[in-house]
């Protein structure tokens, strides 16, 4: 793999401030695939005084990062190109302390406290957008806990290893032989998945206690919207977020900005936070909100991190997520033939049968792009029809792979123990109950707000937060805006109006209040 002069000249720059060595240690196998490996290593190398790289003859094909002539930790049985350049990219800025998303305390104090030893192995696709942000959670682990080890293994490159363990989605996160994670993952929930596995030292269970004027949950168009806003009108503000971009992390392309003709989710993400970054907001990402106490006229927040966020004012909007069948079988082969991202888990279901549940555009265009590499694709709406825009339907029609059934109800996933290996389905009409044998299936059926953390404090409405048209809820001083709220249609565009309205509504209260 051969980088052209654009891509040197921009890891010149990125590298000009490194303070100390490091070498890329090229296991190399004889294969023509360790050759690309080589060259790659070479060429990266020459773009800093501090990069070097070094071959050892081996049995298996892999690429070490060494800080001096000492392991890091890290280390990718790949060629990491793709998605994956990235990583190797941030594995060495992050060794020298100059990456941008390096972890805060509350963070590096709990992955120091992880029992050791611990070597964990991430199964990936260079193709998958979900990937990157887990190899690279876990590498940042084994950087501030010499006692844990990472490594990123191209499935693509080791299908037997794949096979034997029976992985059908990406990443898949392994302990050995163990599965401790599967499907797209921020830091914290790792860390979380982590310690409930090995399990932790003791660390102080004081905690760390922040304060801020207004703070936003949810770090998606909504919330960056809410916050930019805000900061705008002078508030000390804070972003509390899994992370920045929410759900349009995993949007491929967003061509319905008016004025943006067309945008990847993960360049509108990374937008987000540098628009968010102009304004010296706090964004406190990789952590989750569990509850909100009302104290003493203030709101608390507290995190699954353990932090207490005091403030006078909450926009809540932390938008959707996909929803499950809730059928029997379901949650136990997640990973393993059922699959929610067809962009990323696609790949490992070339030339088989697989089925896509669910038949609005999302569904649909999963069955499109899917036609092109499986065997067959049978589409499953419960509804009488279709609710995918026209132009779609007549697509997935035309294409001999793909058969539409409606009005069908998904009773139960079938499997083997080890993979998915059929559907259980019966007519809406009373009609009996059939098996289709498949090898895999996509679940496409819409999203569900991320509202559990409020039920009890805030009115919902079908898990969704009831609002007034100025984003105002139930309690004085919480607003919400977005895809978590009753506000129709679930969009880019109206997330960013709501979350400014949300900003201003909460602004003039503020203001009328005499605070």
């Amino acid at each position: 793999m051969t980088l052209d002069q654009n891509i040197l000249e921009q890891l010149r720059g990125i590298f000009a401030q490194l303070e100390q060595s490091y070498t890329l240690l090229v296991e190399n196998d004889g294969s023509p695939k360790a050759a690309e490996l080589l060259t790659l290593a070479r060429d990266f190398a020459s773009t800093s005084e501090r990069l070097s790289y070094e071959e050892r003859p081996s049995a298996t094909l892999r690429l070490s990062l060494l800080r001096g002539s000492e392991p890091t930790g890290i280390s990718f049985r790949a060629i990491p190109g793709g998605h994956e350049f990235t990583s190797l990219i941030l594995a060495v800025l992050n060794a020298d302390g100059k990456g941008k998303n390096l972890p805060e305390e509350v963070f590096v104090r709990r992955i120091a406290a992880l029992k050791t030893p611990l070597r964990l192995t991430t199964y990936a696709s260079l193709s998958c957008t979900n990937c990157p942000e887990v190899v690279q959670a876990l590498n940042l682990m084994a950087l501030y806990n010499p006692g844990l080890e990472h490594e990123m293994v191209d499935g693509a490159l080791f299908q037997a290893e794949v096979d034997r363990l029976g992985i059908a989605s990406v990443p898949a996160v392994y302990m050995g032989d163990e599965l401790v994670h599967v499907g797209k993952a921020s830091l914290s929930e790792l860390l979380l998945a982590l310690e409930a596995k090995v399990g932790a030292e003791a660390i102080s269970a004081e905690p760390i206690r922040r304060a801020y004027d207004l703070v936003v949950v949810g770090g998606g168009p909504a919330g960056i919207a809410s916050a930019i806003y805000s900061a705008r009108k002078g508030l000390k503000v804070a972003v509390v977020a899994e992370r920045i971009g929410g759900q349009v992390n995993e949007t491929t392309g967003i061509e319905n900005i008016p004025s943006v003709a067309h945008t990847t989710g993960t360049q509108l993400a990374a937008d987000l936070r540098k628009h968010a970054e102009v304004y010296s907001i706090a964004l406190l990402d990789n952590r989750q909100v569990e509850r909100i106490e009302l104290v003493q006229g203030l709101k608390e927040l507290h995190t699954n991190l353990g932090e207490i966020i005091a403030t006078e004012q909450v926009i809540i909007a932390t938008g959707a997520s996909w929803r499950k069948l809730g059928v029997p079988g379901e949650a136990e082969y997640i990973g393993r033939g059922v699959a929610f991202c067809p962009h990323c888990d696609g790949p490992f279901f070339k030339g088989k049968d697989i089925a896509v549940i669910g038949g609005g555009n999302s569904g649909i265009e999963a069955a499109i792009d899917l036609a092109g590499i499986c065997k067959s694709v049978t589409v499953l709406e419960y509804a009488d029809t279709l609710r995918a825009d026209t132009v779609l339907q007549e697509k997935a029609a035309s294409l001999p792979n793909v058969s539409i059934r409606t009005a069908m109800a998904t009773k139960e996933v079938l499997g083997d123990g080890a993979k998915v290996t059929g559907l259980k389905v019966a007519p809406r009409d009373g009609g009996d109950e059939e098996t289709l044998a498949l090898d895999g299936l996509f679940v496409q059926i819409g999203l569900a707000a991320n509202t559990k953390a409020f039920d009890g404090l805030l009115e919902l409405r079908r898990g969704e937060i009831i609002i007034d048209e100025r984003c105002r809820t139930s309690v004085e001083g919480i607003y919400a805006a977005g895809d978590c709220t009753t506000v129709p249609y679930k969009q880019i565009v109206i997330a960013m109006g709501e979350g400014a309205k949300a900003a201003l509504t909460a602004f003039d209260d503020r203001i009328r209040s005499g605070k």
